[in-house]
């Protein structure tokens, strides 16, 4: 008897974990939106006069993908993970430009970073079946 209950035991422990390995399925929304990210990424011109909004554009697109994510539920951990460093990133570059002491090569490195974090956040998202 005790036998079974700890086999049973294991089993139910196990399972609960299980959530954490299994990825979540693909979502159009989410894949097109890493998309949008990737673009506003990329048209941020450093030596333009519109800095700031093309960075609130990437900051925003960010917190659209998580809260979307956040809505859709538990099983959307492992995405929410994926745009944490960039979310990380987007709020600093966005607050050091909006105090205005973000020079240009301040922001091509951010920008430089942010192309290479959303790439690799793209491929995870798209990569989903």
């Amino acid at each position: 008897m005790r036998i079974i209950t700890f086999v049973l035991a294991v089993a139910l422990t196990g399972c609960a974990n299980i959530q954490s390995w299994v990825p979540s399925f693909w979502d159009d929304n989410q894949s097109a939106r890493i998309i949008d990210v990737r673009l506003s990424v990329e048209r941020v011109d450093c030596a333009g006069p519109q800095v700031l909004a093309a960075v609130s554009r990437v900051r925003d697109d960010l917190e659209w993908f998580r809260l979307y994510s956040v809505s859709k539920g538990a099983l959307q951990k492992d995405v929410i993970a994926v745009i944490q460093p960039m979310q990380e990133t987007a709020e600093d570059w966005y607050k050091r430009t909006q105090q205005g002491s973000a020079s240009k090569v301040y922001c091509e490195l951010k920008k430089s970073v942010m192309t290479q974090q959303s790439a690799r956040a793209a491929s995870a998202v798209l990569g989903r079946w």
